[in-house]
């Protein structure tokens, strides 16, 4: 057993209790940010005088090359050792005898751990957020494509009123907006360097924690050594974000399916997010979207544990947050995943209008605005409810809709009508009059989509300096 410690004691670890202890199984994850931090450190700790020109340089170059040969596969990260720190400096101390062993000048295992993690969930939220950009524009693109494609809209899963499909990608479009928003709001808030917090105290040697923050690009050092050790806010405000990212997809996933269905046919997913039945075989089974549907459980499951670890935890450092790793790498990977797929299954998908509107004229989306039509010729607008329900379950019995009615018939009804109620309960004209901005009519949808348009062109990212590149080369 391969550890970095053990002056204190007198016998061995129980075989079992290392086991149970060590998380070199899963921290090996961040072997490259431990690394990166490391390099950060002594090359800070060579700036302070605290090693000297010749140690930093030496200490560095083998740290670089520990890097290249785990990265090329010539060097195995071991699971003799106790975690990816173990690893590293034991490696390091093999290489270069006692210079190695001033690696860990001035740091403890629990801001290294810190920063690891801080460095590691950085990067994630950054292709996370790249993830939901494309997909916001695969969805832009539906929707300039789909602002006359007429749909009913729903509430209680009942047809409403007539929308678009843009006006209903629209939606989802703002759902997905805002998780890019939480994305870039985790991110800023989470930018700041625990190392050097030690572990709790900091240090009386002389660090410049101004200088291992820059190196690295955090915004500047935490301010409290006790929860720089101690923080994981950023994990739990990270798996929340995740869970309503997860959320979305799985409402969008619920419609999917349901559109996909032999009773709706609104769409038709393609072959390659689809799978078959091993008995029926006319059977093309939504998979992705119902896996997707599923695996929100998870995600929300990694949240929720996080939660409890941390609701009992007096400071600072308790060895119960070693447990904010493996969901929280699992919750990362599930998004991702999920994502991807999602991107792909919508920008492959056919839509089939003709479908959609039929089902929007047979549900009497237009029941409303025909009520309209009597209000605007002097009729109350209770009264006027009341002779739409009757028009409506006239229909029913009839199996016609509104629009098929003839003028007669309407009037039969309501003396009220004229020969512009045809008109006025196209689907067309029930959706073009909606000219508010956010609402479905086809000028307002072009506005918002030109704003979405200049939303995507910009990028949070683009003041993130590159700071990865320079530290390692």
């Amino acid at each position: 057993m391969a550890q970095l410690w053990g002056g204190r004691f007198t016998k061995e670890t129980d075989e079992l209790v290392y086991r149970f202890n060590a998380s070199i199984s899963f921290d090996k994850k961040f072997y490259r940010q431990d690394m990166e931090g490391s390099i950060a450190h002594v090359k800070m700790l060579g700036k302070q005088g605290i090693l000297t020109e010749a140690e930093t340089q030496e200490i560095v170059t083998a740290l670089r090359e520990i890097l290249k040969e785990v990265e090329d596969g010539t060097l195995e990260i071991s699971h003799e050792y106790e975690d990816i720190h173990s690893f590293v400096e034991a490696t390091l101390i093999d290489r270069l005898g006692d210079t190695g062993k001033k690696l860990h000048t001035g740091r403890s295992r629990n801001d290294q751990v810190a920063l690891d993690m801080r460095l590691y969930t950085r990067q994630e939220v950054l292709e996370i957020d790249g993830l939901l950009k494309e997909f916001l524009q695969v969805m832009l693109g539906v929707m300039e494509e789909h602002v006359d494609t007429f749909m009913p809209g729903f509430t209680h899963l009942q047809k409403a009123q007539p929308v678009t499909l843009a006006h209903h990608f629209g939606a989802y479009f703002e759902m997905f907006k805002r998780d890019r928003q939480r994305m870039e709001d985790i991110y800023r808030r989470m930018n700041y360097c625990p190392l050097g917090s030690g572990a709790l105290a900091g240090t009386t040697y002389d660090l410049d924690r101004y200088s291992t923050a820059a190196q690295m690009g955090f915004d500047g050092p935490t301010l409290n050594s006790m929860d720089g050790v101690s923080d994981r806010d950023y994990l739990i405000e990270l798996l929340s974000a995740l869970s309503t990212i997860m959320m979305h997809l799985s409402r969008f996933s619920e419609e999917v399916i349901i559109w996909n269905s032999n009773e709706y046919q609104f769409v038709e997913i393609d072959d390659a997010y689809s799978t078959g039945s091993s008995i029926m075989p006319q059977k093309k089974n939504p998979d992705i979207a119902e896996l997707v549907r599923g695996k929100t459980g998870r995600v929300y499951g990694a949240l929720m544990s996080l939660l409890t670890t941390m609701k009992g935890i007096p400071l600072a450092y308790n060895k119960d947050m070693q447990e904010d790793k493996e969901l929280t790498f699992d919750a990362m990977d599930t998004v991702k995943g999920c994502l991807a797929l999602f991107s792909g299954m919508v920008a492959t998908m056919k839509f089939h209008k003709g479908r959609m509107e039929a089902s929007a004229k047979n549900g009497f989306t237009n029941a409303t605005d025909a009520a309209d039509y009597l209000v605007n010729h002097g009729v109350p607008f209770r009264d006027a409810h009341g002779i739409i329900g009757k028009l409506v379950l006239h229909c029913i019995e009839k199996g016609v809709s509104i629009d098929e009615l003839s003028l007669e018939d309407l009037q039969k009804i309501s003396p009220v009508f004229d020969k512009d109620i045809f008109d006025a309960v196209s689907l067309e004209t029930c959706v073009e009059k909606r000219l508010t901005i956010g609402a479905p009519g086809q000028k307002a949808m072009k506005q918002v989509i030109a704003l979405h348009k200049e939303y995507l062109a910009q990028d949070w990212k683009s003041g993130i300096s590159d700071w990865e590149a320079g530290l390692l080369s």
